[in-house]
């Protein structure tokens, strides 16, 4: 074992993980569940494995999606039966419904006390089966509306990686079922075993800032093209002290006008216009490596290192350091105010 470990308590058997492989299934969600749950781990000198995965499917053959491959002689959902802990990856059909012999599967190993996990779209067979109703659960951020119309009992929360319920937890995209399963790893062997994990998967511990730094928010059409000039000016002068005064007096009409054709228009007011520009200006500069916290707030508008930082973490729930580190080319020189 690596020096500084210490001994995980025997167990009488692994732990059993079922993963359930429906139609149109995403590949990579599987491959997450073997790669954590599957595979052997001898770095950590325990003797046997402390999982063991099952594969099972509702159908002797099941087409994964977009047709990439074809899972032939996997056991049969009555596999899932046996399992402490039951994976259900997603798929990007959501809106057509699971087939009754999933549900019911799923179903039942929540009915008899065993973990129920999703991983990124899972979530929706989750709450089809009706184990979420009233509870607080998470899905991709581009799904998160879809779901909310149809599952309206749902707590849903868009902004995390993951939510532990308990006997339930649901993961965001695909990438963070890597982090609910490291969760998972530390729930069942503690924090040092789920991080050497973690470092032979070459992967974070623990993410910061939940998923709502990777929701795209795309400018909106502006299809009176009276904003349009209006709006270009503006952009061009993020680094002037601009009010919205400024802007409806360039656009030559009252605030109050300017107000109506910005709801009517762009769905939200001229300074939350203004405000989310100069935020997304922001993360451009220190994406492209500008480590001086001064200069950015200076050239984005936002005036000081201290407003920067607040704005940044309230839309993105990252500190511009942690911002940078995610997602600057060349991360080398650390922010400084």
């Amino acid at each position: 074992m690596p020096q500084g470990f210490s001994q995980p308590a025997p167990a009488v058997r692994p732990h059993r993980v079922a993963v359930i492989v429906d139609e149109g299934t995403n590949p990579f969600e599987v491959g997450v569940a073997t790669e954590l749950f599957g595979l052997p781990r001898p770095e950590l000198g325990v003797d046997g494995p402390l999982y063991e995965v099952t594969l099972c499917t509702p159908d002797p053959q099941v087409r994964m999606n977009h047709g990439f491959f074809t899972l032939t002689g996997v056991p049969g959902l009555e596999a899932a039966d046996d399992a402490d802990t039951l994976v259900v990856p997603g798929r990007p059909d959501n809106v057509v419904p699971r087939g009754e012999t999933v549900l019911d599967a799923i179903r039942r190993t929540h009915a008899r006390g065993a973990r129920v996990v999703s991983f990124c779209t899972g979530t929706f067979a989750l709450a089809e089966a009706g184990l979420l109703d009233g509870r607080r659960a998470t899905t991709h951020w581009m799904w998160a509306e879809s779901f909310r119309a149809l599952h309206p009992g749902v707590v849903l929360e868009p902004d995390v990686l993951f939510v532990d319920e308990g006997g339930i937890l649901t993961a965001a995209g695909s990438a963070a079922a890597l982090d609910l399963g490291l969760h998972l790893w530390r729930l069942d062997h503690g924090a040092e075993i789920a991080n050497a994990v973690s470092r032979r998967l070459v992967f974070a511990a623990h993410r910061d800032g939940g998923q709502r730094q990777f929701v795209e928010r795309p400018v909106p059409a502006v299809p009176d093209a009276s904003l349009g000039p209006l709006l270009a000016w503006a952009q061009e002068r993020l680094d002037e002290p601009l009010t919205v005064a400024d802007l409806a007096a360039r656009a030559a009409v009252s605030p109050a006008t300017l107000h109506r054709r910005f709801r009517a228009q762009l769905g939200t007011t001229p300074l939350a216009w203004l405000t989310a520009e100069r935020v997304t200006l922001a993360r451009r500069l220190i994406e492209r490596g500008e480590a001086r916290l001064d200069v950015v707030a200076a050239r984005c508008g936002l005036g000081t290192a201290a407003n920067l930082r607040a704005r940044l973490r309230r839309e993105t729930g990252l500190s511009p350091s942690a911002y940078r580190r995610r997602f600057a080319a060349a991360a080398g020189e650390p922010l400084r105010a």
